[in-house]
């Protein structure tokens, strides 16, 4: 096996191809090379394949060997060798996964030098200050990824060196400064790791690489792809490339771009620039950053050849990319390209402009068409573009840069472990950093907003905050932090003291500004438009609604029917609930028939409200699912209650005796669905008569109320026959004598693994299938999903017991297969059976592709997840057509 391949490597199809063999970074170092002609600087990419067998045996035999070749190649490509002495060859080291992870895992710059090559380094260069800045940033970067030294360690000295040359600026820095500084790291390395800094420059490589693959599982990394939904078992590549110096002298400089802008989708590039600095400096927001136009005046010919170089990368990507670059004494250089994270107001106004045609520089247009551009939107850019907004102006305390767009308000939190931990509590918190670094990824995963006082719009705090959708406000340089406060001016934050920020327009306002839900762009509705258009006919999108404002917000949101309407949360209701316990409560027959009674007349409203929402549209009623003991107050509440007063009243004591007779230890999978029903059976012929009452005084109306009924919980067919048998009896009874009778389904919830199984016999008395896929996980892992989530899925995925949470996506937790087997039996017997999907998953775009996949007519979401489900479900379709051709 071949783990190393040289960025020029002739590669069978074009290297953009082999994300999963060289990582998203590799691949488009090699495509800019050999495809591309663009000016990279050398190198060569370990492949995954190295990283995932180094996770599973450690070190891999062979790649040694295949190292020593590609330096050798590279030396001589460069004319420098690793180490020299004299004119010492450096390297970056550098991750890159399939999946873009921006800062999740680890880089080392300048390795190369040691006591011997930064002296041969600043020789070379005639720039003896250039080497030791350098080598002071290599020992430090070195000493906190590979040896595992705390970054204050190095951070501490040298912000006392900048103290003391009265300079914010890392490039004021005098020489005689930064040797001591180099010298001064290299004793703190010996004291901290009981070793001195390694200076066989090879020996430094293999520790780099080595590095990198650990990384992968750092808890960083881990974190984001669980909540980026991305395998741990892909591993990351590492890309070896020779150095190129932004930060040689005043005709040098680095810079991160973006071919369109990232946060609104205007088709202009803009970025942040530094001259004499290296790309750390730019993305830590260490330094004030210039824009684009200011590099046009340091280096108009330059700027010139980058803005040619955008075009050309966009026509071939056809997409917004994300450059690095670098100018060593005038010379540009290209670090990398990817596809360019966005906003989601920047992603839905980039697909509907990219099929109107882009200009790729040579006088010719580039396009893509509208199943392409549907695929260009995310789960999070739809999220992001209904957030809240603030409705009320007020005075900023202070403005930063807008940096990903949305209002958020919390309460201020100075460090990622007590946001974290504020977030547990069940507070809003916004995070409050003087800049951020992946270190802080679960504090901003916890926060409703960003507040960084340093950092452009290109910093770290920026691009996670972007892709998540998190409102953020970035470079707030009025923002003075100190310890568990910050300042503007004579104003004083303190820990826990609520503020709001805009991330659209960067202000800062100290307090909580009322919110309201923001106007999506027009592309919103165009995009989604396309969806529908490609979903027509193959996978409609539900909603699961219990109230008639729900259903009616549904509809508004594109929503093509209710696919589960809880009838139990209308009992819940306060005006209900009396009722209910009325019912339980009852001692004779004639007691229950008359609470039955008063229900179905409320029953009867609620259903006409939801019809009426949803007027010509199916809608499917599930009849009442939980026990009983949950219309009751607890047993433990009623004892205290008993104990504290001495006695209860006569109805509380009767509601004890009831709670106490109707609880179970576990109920769950107890007295609840199908179950209650034969128990109770009025209870079911209450519901049908109050739905059937309610559609026929609509069609009296001149209304079209579509009506699906749907059992819970059933396991076997005799079961599903006698309810389905209550059911008929009311439907026979309430149409009897109509001329042209509505065609009224029913129906049952598959939520076991049994039903599942026994799917075939189930479909033989059933119009449809509904998969519970709630019920249905819980029930196929054993896990209660009250208790395991908080406690034991962290744990489990974090140690990779489970390769995703079973209960946020279906599509590789082996639920799917038991929904792709009853879909598949269901339909063997009765081919014209209707199936769909109401639990949350069917809001998840993952699992809409397994459901998809496995034949089902419909996915039903909550109402504010359908513009999600709309665009999934098309999505599915499009990378099923892909696969197929």
């Amino acid at each position: 096996m071949t783990y190393v391949y040289a960025f020029d490597h002739k590669h069978r199809k074009p290297p953009m191809t082999y994300k999963d063999l060289l990582g998203g970074k590799g691949a488009n170092l090699a495509e800019m090379t050999s495809v591309l002609k663009l000016p990279v600087p050398p190198g060569f990419t370990v492949s995954t394949d190295a990283c995932r067998d180094y996770m599973h045996s450690g070190w891999p035999d062979g790649l040694d060997k295949e190292v020593t070749k590609q330096v050798a190649k590279l030396e001589k490509a460069m004319g420098r060798k690793l180490g020299d002495p004299n004119d010492p060859l450096l390297v970056s080291v550098r991750s890159g996964a399939k999946f873009s992870m921006p800062g999740m895992m680890d880089t080392v710059l300048n390795l190369g030098l040691n006591d011997e090559s930064v002296e041969g380094l600043a020789a070379a260069t005639d720039n003896p200050r250039f080497a030791y800045d350098s080598y002071r940033r290599f020992i430090a970067m070195y000493g906190r990824i590979v040896l595992d030294v705390d970054g204050d360690v190095f951070e501490h000295p040298l912000e006392a060196a900048k103290e003391k040359a009265g300079t914010t600026n890392d490039a004021d820095l005098s020489e005689k400064v930064l040797r001591d500084l180099s010298k001064r790291y290299l004793a703190a390395v010996k004291r901290v790791t009981g070793k001195p800094f390694p200076q066989d420059p090879r020996a430094q490589l293999d520790g780099a690489i080595e590095a990198v693959f650990r990384s992968w599982n750092g808890a960083r990394a881990i974190a984001y792809r669980n909540r980026e939904k991305i395998s741990h078992e892909l591993g990351t590549a590492v890309n070896v490339q020779a150095m190129v110096f932004g930060n040689r002298d005043e005709n040098s400089g680095t810079g991160v771009a973006f071919t369109r802008n990232a946060a609104t989708g205007e088709n202009k590039p803009y970025g942040d620039f530094l001259v004499n600095a290296q790309g750390e400096d730019v993305v830590a927001g260490i330094r004030a950053t210039e824009d684009l136009d200011h590099m046009a005046l340091h280096f108009p010919g330059l700027h010139d050849d980058l803005l040619d170089i955008f075009l050309r990368l966009e026509a071939h990507y056809t997409d917004m990319c994300d450059i690095e670059f670098t100018i060593e004494q005038g010379k540009l250089w290209m670090l990398q390209t990817r596809i360019g994270k966005r906003t989601g107001v920047a992603a839905l106004k980039m697909a509907v402009d990219m099929t109107k045609g882009t200009k790729d520089g040579k006088g010719s247009k580039w396009t893509i068409d509208r199943d392409e551009a549907v695929t260009r939107v995310t789960e999070d850019h739809l999220d992001s573009v209904l957030h809240p907004q603030f409705t009320t102006k007020a005075k900023p305390l202070a403005t930063g840069l807008g940096a990903s767009p949305g209002a958020a308000v919390g309460k201020v939190y100075f460090t990622a472990d007590d946001a974290e931990a504020a977030f547990k509590k069940g507070e809003d918190v916004v995070l409050v950093r003087n800049e951020t670094s992946p270190d802080d990824v679960h504090g901003m995963m916890a926060s409703k907003g960003i507040l960084t006082a340093r950092g452009g719009l290109v910093s770290h705090a920026a691009v996670v905050a972007r892709g998540w959708g998190t409102p953020a406000v970035v470079g707030a340089e009025a923002v003075r932090i100190a310890g568990n406060e910050f300042s503007v001016g004579d104003t004083v934050v303190k820990q826990g003291d609520w503020i709001s920020i805009d991330g659209t327009s960067g202000d800062i306002v100290v307090g909580k500004l009322e919110m309201s839900a923001s106007k999506p762009p027009a592309e919103f509705d165009t995009v989604l438009k396309w969806a529908d258009q490609i979903r027509k006919g193959k996978l409609a999108v539900r909603a699961n609604a219990d109230t008639g404002e729900d259903a009616t917000v549904a509809r508004q949101l594109g929503a093509e029917g209710i696919g589960l309407c809880r009838t139990e949360h209308m009992f819940l209701a306060p005006d209900r609930l009396p009722i209910v316990r009325e019912m339980i409560l009852a001692n004779t027959p004639r007691q229950e028939e008359r609470a039955l009674e008063k229900l179905r007349a409320a029953q009867q409203a609620d259903f006409e409200e939801i019809l009426d929402a949803m007027d010509g549209l199916p809608v499917t009623i599930r009849l009442l699912d939980p026990p009983l003991h949950e219309f009751l107050p607890s047993v433990e509440e009623l004892k205290v209650k008993e104990a504290k007063k001495g006695k209860l009243s006569k109805k509380e004591a009767s509601m004890l005796e009831a709670a106490e007779s109707w609880s179970e230890h576990n109920p769950m999978i107890g007295t609840r669905g199908v179950r209650l029903g034969v128990i109770k059976p009025g209870l079911y012929a209450m519901q049908v008569r109050a739905l059937l009452d309610a559609a026929a005084k609509l069609r009296d109306a001149g209304k079209k109320p579509i009506v699906e009924i749907m059992i819970p919980l059933t396991v076997t067919r005799e079961e599903l026959a006698l309810a389905r048998g209550w059911v008929q009896e009311e439907v026979d009874a309430a149409l009897k004598g109509m001329r042209r009778k509505p065609n009224i389904t029913i129906g049952t919830m598959v939520e076991t693994p049994r039903a599942a199984v026994r799917a075939d016999e189930l479909a033989e008395v059933a119009d449809f299938f509904s998969f519970g896929t709630n019920d249905l996980t819980q029930l196929t892992f054993g896990f209660s999903r009250d208790d395991v989530e908080s406690r034991m899925m962290p744990a489990y995925l974090e140690q990779g017991l489970l390769k995703q949470n079973p209960f946020d996506s279906i599509d590789q937790s082996g639920v799917g297969d038991l929904v792709r087997m009853g879909a598949e039996r269901g339909r063997a017997t009765k081919p014209e059976l209707k199936l769909g999907v109401c639990g949350e998953h069917g809001g998840d775009p993952a699992s809409i592709n397994l459901f998809y996949d496995a034949g089902l007519d419909y996915v039903s979401c909550s109402p504010f997840r359908v513009p999600i489900a709309r665009l999934a479900a098309a999505q599915a379709i499009v990378g099923a057509s892909d696969s197929q051709k």
